[in-house]
């Protein structure tokens, strides 16, 4: 439809399988960058990308097109494949089953997205390494 308008902006996050803390410094920038072609091969914008060594989280915006259980899908399993082949890891990156993702308002978008981009902050961590 031409003439249609759709902003859906969701929160995202999803773990390591068994909450391992797997997301290092080394690996966080390729998984985010191939997180986001990810999306974009989608339709779906990326706002921000975020981590704790045991779980991403993601806000974006999805397309009216494709279920948010279809781009989790490919997103996860995109991402892990990536990082194995391409990083030679003791472990393999594997996801936990499931995911949570909430719908954002445009009015608390701000809010979501200062929440993503201090993680480690409101998590009790010091540091940050920024996506």
């Amino acid at each position: 439809m031409a003439h249609s308008l759709v902003q859906i902006n969701l929160h995202v996050i999803w773990t390591t399988r068994n909450r391992e803390p797997f997301i290092s410094p080394e690996i966080k920038a390729p998984l985010f960058k191939h997180i986001e072609q990810e999306l974009e091969k989608m339709d779906c914008r990326l706002i921000i990308i975020n981590s704790m060594p045991d779980r991403i989280h993601c806000l974006f915006s999805i397309c009216s097109t494709k279920s948010i259980s279809f781009i989790i899908k490919q997103i996860k399993g995109s991402s892990s494949r990536y990082i194995n082949l391409a990083h030679s890891l003791p472990n393999k990156l594997e996801w936990q089953i499931g995911y949570a993702a909430f719908s954002v308002s445009k009015l608390a978008l701000k809010k979501v997205y200062n929440y993503i981009k201090f993680i480690h902050e409101n998590h009790g961590f010091k540091s940050m390494v920024d996506s």
